[in-house]
């Protein structure tokens, strides 16, 4: 007997019930429970992550989503190969190893959009250029963050030897208006919470990372391009050249076919769900945007789960 299409959507669902490791609670019947980890206080992981998790609940039938606060990208793919979360945002940077492999058991479902590295200063700073910050107090987000592993790069390619500090971006953010640290790195969409609010409170300045993008390509090719914080993201802050790292959605291999499928799909087919007025609209979600399904296949050497190929397959018919 071949089921229709929704009995066998609320099976699939039923099936993926238990993967997590450690997980104590059953599901109800018919239905599945999937945490998504996101990332700290002040980030656009964070707020993006929420997003994605109302809608995914709302649009695949017999799923609930929960976000997991996390320190970011690393610590998300820690997560995610330990069985804690089934899906997590991470930078592709902090994704690939030095072969160009993903970490075995994971995959993609897709390409979300387009973080940028900043570096911000007080705007009474003397640091002018990125080589100003040999032995100064600097912030590389918060440990395991895709904001300290690509910051780190930096820093190891310039080379610049800096007093470095592991904060959170709410946390980094408040230490430099306080003056405790001199800069701070985010890689993180545009415009990012944390910095909106101090800049609106306080004059700031982004210092230019366009040579710095240089030394990254030729060491790390791959993940990184050469992008522009527009002059309109932050009050009284001009266009600045720096790095642009894509996300991506992870997923565990072990999700069912048609269940990555089905979340594929509302990823993309109802992205203007995600951006309306009112909820998670496009004034909280700008990155929210970006999401299309021309750039979305586009992981680079992070394979596509199989239910998220068919689905990208499917579209093309």
């Amino acid at each position: 007997m071949v089921l229709n299409p929704e009995l066998r959507r609320r099976a699939v669902l039923l099936a993926a019930g238990g993967l997590l490791v450690g997980c104590s609670r059953q599901p109800e019947a018919g239905k599945v429970h999937l945490r998504l980890a996101t990332g700290p206080a002040g980030a656009v992981y964070r707020r993006i992550g929420g997003a994605l998790a109302v809608h995914i609940t709302e649009q695949v039938t017999g799923a609930t989503v929960s976000t997991v606060p996390s320190r970011a990208s690393t610590d998300n793919i820690r997560m995610l190969g330990a069985g804690e979360v089934h899906l997590g945002l991470t930078s592709l940077d902090a994704l690939i190893r030095t072969d160009g492999s993903a970490p075995e058991g994971l995959s993609a479902i897709c390409r979300l959009y387009d973080s940028h590295l900043h570096l911000v200063v007080m705007a009474g700073s003397a640091i002018e250029e990125f080589r100003d910050l040999e032995g100064k107090r600097v912030s590389l987000g918060a440990r395991d963050s895709g904001t300290e592993f690509t910051s780190l790069r930096v820093l190891r390619l310039g080379p610049v030897r800096a007093d470095v500090r592991y904060l959170s971006q709410a946390e980094s953010a408040a230490a430099l208006r306080d003056g405790e640290i001199d800069a701070m790195f985010s890689l993180t969409g545009v415009p990012t919470p944390a910095i909106t609010e101090l800049a609106q409170r306080h004059p700031i300045r982004l210092i230019p990372l366009d040579t710095r993008a240089d030394a990254l390509f030729t060491a790390f090719p791959g993940p990184y391009t050469p992008a522009m914080v527009p002059a309109t993201a932050y009050a009284g802050v001009p266009a600045t050249h720096t790095i642009a790292v894509p996300n991506v959605l992870l997923v565990r291999d072990d999700l069912p076919g048609d269940l990555v499928y089905a979340i594929t799909d509302t990823v993309f087919t109802h992205t203007r769900t995600i951006t309306s007025a009112g909820r998670y609209g496009a004034e909280d979600v700008p990155e929210a945007w970006q999401i299309n399904v021309r750039t979305g296949i586009s992981t680079a050497s992070i394979p596509l789960h199989p239910g998220a190929a068919a689905w990208f397959r499917d579209r093309k018919r």
